[in-house]
C-alpha cells in the first residue's frame, strides 16, 4: 500500500471519515452524546490505554477495535505509527464508513490530537473533531475543587507535566506564579518533585494549598491534600500513580467543604452484578451513581424459543396478553419484527405486566399496560386478572420464560379462567467460567455485597463459585422469590422492599450502611 500521507486528492473520495472523538475523564458516562454515537456507528476504532471497558461496549459488535495506548513515557503504539493507522485504517473501511480515534479527555488538550488531524488533513482524508470532557476540570471538580472561584481565582491554567524528548520540562515557573491563578498539571506523576520545586523557586508560597486526585471520576478516585511545600512527598509516600491531576491554589482548600463524591453512601464498596450483560446497564448505573465500585459477573443468559414466534399467528385467539418480564417484551418485539405482522396485530388484546419496569418497556413501544398489579409478583398478577378477567368469554395468553413459577397460571385456574401458558424464552447459566481473580477476591472478602435479580441468577453464581463462603457478602435480592433461592443456597440475604432495581439499590446502600455502621461500633 501506498503511504497514505504522499497521496493526495483521491484519497477524499476513497476514505472513510475519520473522527477524533474525546473520550472524557474516565466515567463512562461523561462521554458526549456525539461521542455515543460515533461510537455505535464506527466501523474501526482505535482507542488509548486508559479507555474503559465499558465505553468499549458501546461499539457495534462487529467493530474493528485497536489498542494504541501509551503511558508514562511507554509508547506500545508511536504516534507516527498511530498516524498511519488512521489512514490505513479509513482506506481500508473505505467511502461511506467512519473510523473513530478515541482519546481520552479532549482530543486537543495535550491529546496530540492536533498532530493527527494535521496528518489526516495532509492526506485529504476527511475528518472531524468530538470534544470531550478534559479531566483538567472534570477531576478537581468530582474531588471538590472548582478551578476557579470569584473568592480565591479568576484564572486556571492547565500544563503538562510531560518530559520533552530530552528529558527536561518546558515551564515557565516564573510566568505560573504571576498568574496567582489556579494551576492543573496533567501527567505529572513521575515529574511532580520537579514541578513542586520550580514553583517555589518562582516565589510561590510553600504553605499554597494543593492536591492530587488520582483516577479522578473513577470509583477508586482518591483526594490527596497538602500544601506546594509537601504535596509531592505526601503522593509518594501514599503511591500515587498515573492518570493523576495535580492541582495547586487556593482553591484546593475548598476540597473538604465541596467533595460531594466523598460523602456517595457507597463510596469505597465493590459490588458484583450477576444479571445477564443485556440487562445489567440499569442496575450498574444506578449502583456506580451511589458511589460503588461495580463488577459484572452474568450468571445467566436468556434466549428466545421458537414457540414464541409460533404463537403469533394464534393471537387472535386471546384477549388478554401477559407479560412478566422486561426480555419477555424484547422478545415479543423481535418476534412481530421478524414475522409479517406488526404492533397492530396486538390492538384487540388488554396486556398485563408484571411490574414497572415491564411496563415501562412496553412504554418504550407506545404500549400501555392495562394492568400493573400493585405488588409485582406472580401471586399479585394472578390475583388482578382472576377480577378483571371474564372466564365466559376471556381467554389470557402467558407469554413468559419456561420453568417459570406456577403460582400465576394455578390462580387463574382456580378461578376457571381459560389461559395458555406459553413458554416463549428459557433463562440458562452462563457458560463462562469466571477468571481465577474474581473468585479470589470474593473469597477474601473483597465484595461488599452481590445482587441477585433472580433465582436463577443466585443459582448461577453457587454454581461458579463453590468455595465462595456464602457469609462472605451480603447478597442483595430482587423480591421475596429470590430470597428464598439465596436463602436455601445459604447466602446472608436482605431482600428490596419492591421487585424493582430502584429498590434494590436502596436496599444495598442500607445493608452496606448498616454494616458499616456495626463495624465502626464494634
Amino acid at each position: 500500500m501506498d503511504d497514505p500521507a504522499t497521496s493526495r486528492g483521491v484519497r477524499a473520495e476513497g476514505a472513510a471519515r475519520v473522527a477524533l472523538v474525546g473520550a472524557g475523564p474516565g466515567a463512562p458516562d461523561l462521554i458526549t452524546v456525539r461521542g455515543r454515537e460515533f461510537l455505535a456507528r464506527a466501523n474501526t476504532v482505535l482507542y488509548d490505554r486508559l479507555i474503559s471497558h465499558e465505553l468499549l461496549g458501546l461499539c457495534r459488535p462487529d467493530a474493528k477495535l485497536i489498542n494504541v495506548g501509551k503511558h508514562a513515557g511507554v509508547h506500545s503504539v508511536p504516534q507516527q505509527e498511530i498516524n498511519r493507522l488512521l489512514m490505513e485504517e479509513a482506506l481500508c473501511v473505505g467511502a461511506g464508513g467512519l473510523v473513530v480515534r478515541l482519546k481520552g479527555g479532549d482530543p486537543y488538550v495535550f491529546g496530540r490530537g492536533g498532530e493527527e488531524a494535521s496528518a489526516l488533513a495532509a492526506a485529504d482524508i476527511p475528518f472531524e473533531v468530538v470534544p470531550g470532557v478534559s479531566s483538567a476540570v472534570a477531576a478537581p471538580a468530582w474531588a471538590g475543587i472548582p478551578v476557579t472561584d470569584r473568592r480565591f481565582a479568576s484564572s486556571c491554567t492547565v500544563v503538562t507535566g510531560h518530559r520533552r524528548t530530552d528529558g527536561t520540562l518546558d515551564i515557565d515557573y516564573d510566568a505560573l506564579v504571576r498568574t496567582r491563578g489556579t494551576l492543573v498539571f496533567l501527567m505529572g506523576v513521575a515529574t511532580m518533585p520537579q514541578i513542586c520545586a520550580g514553583l517555589l523557586a518562582a516565589g510561590a508560597a510553600a504553605d499554597l494549598p494543593a492536591a492530587v486526585v488520582e483516577r479522578g471520576t473513577s470509583a477508586s478516585q482518591r483526594r490527596i491534600d497538602g500544601t506546594l511545600g509537601g504535596i509531592a512527598e505526601r503522593a509518594r509516600a501514599v503511591g500515587v500513580e498515573s492518570p493523576a491531576v495535580l492541582v495547586v491554589g487556593a482553591v484546593c482548600a475548598l476540597a473538604p467543604e465541596l467533595d460531594w463524591y466523598d460523602r456517595l453512601p457507597l463510596r469505597g464498596t465493590r459490588v458484583l452484578v450477576t444479571r445477564p450483560v443485556d440487562r445489567a446497564a440499569g442496575l450498574v448505573r444506578a449502583l456506580a451513581g451511589e458511589g460503588a465500585a461495580v463488577e459484572e459477573f452474568p450468571c445467566i443468559e436468556t434466549r428466545p424459543l421458537p414457540s414464541a414466534a409460533k404463537m403469533l399467528g394464534r393471537l387472535r385467539n386471546f384477549t388478554w396478553l401477559v407479560l412478566t418480564s422486561t426480555f419477555g417484551v424484547r422478545c415479543l418485539m423481535d418476534v412481530i419484527a421478524a414475522g409479517p405482522l406488526d404492533l397492530r396485530c396486538l390492538g384487540h388484546l388488554r396486556i398485563a405486566a408484571i411490574g414497572s419496569a415491564t411496563a415501562a418497556a412496553l412504554a418504550a413501544h407506545r404500549i400501555t399496560a392495562d394492568y400493573v398489579p400493585e405488588v409485582y409478583d406472580g401471586a399479585h398478577l394472578g390475583a388482578g386478572l382472576v377480577e378483571r378477567a371474564d372466564a365466559a368469554c376471556d381467554r389470557v395468553l402467558i407469554f413468559r420464560a419456561r420453568d417459570s413459577l406456577t403460582d400465576l397460571p394455578e390462580a387463574l385456574e382456580r378461578a376457571g379462567v381459560p389461559f395458555e401458558d406459553v413458554a416463549a424464552y428459557e433463562t440458562v447459566l452462563a457458560p463462562v467460567s469466571p477468571a481465577p481473580d474474581l473468585a479470589r477476591r470474593l473469597a477474601a472478602g473483597e465484595f461488599d455485597a452481590v445482587t441477585f435479580t433472580s433465582a436463577s441468577t443466585a443459582r448461577g453464581f453457587a454454581r461458579a463459585f463453590p468455595d465462595v463462603a456464602p457469609r462472605a457478602f451480603t447478597a442483595v435480592c430482587l423480591g421475596e422469590t429470590t430470597r428464598r433461592a439465596a436463602a436455601a443456597l445459604g447466602y446472608r440475604c436482605v431482600v428490596s422492599r419492591a421487585a424493582t432495581i430502584e429498590s434494590l439499590v436502596e436496599r444495598t446502600v442500607e445493608a452496606i450502611g448498616r454494616e458499616r455502621g456495626a463495624q465502626g461500633g464494634a
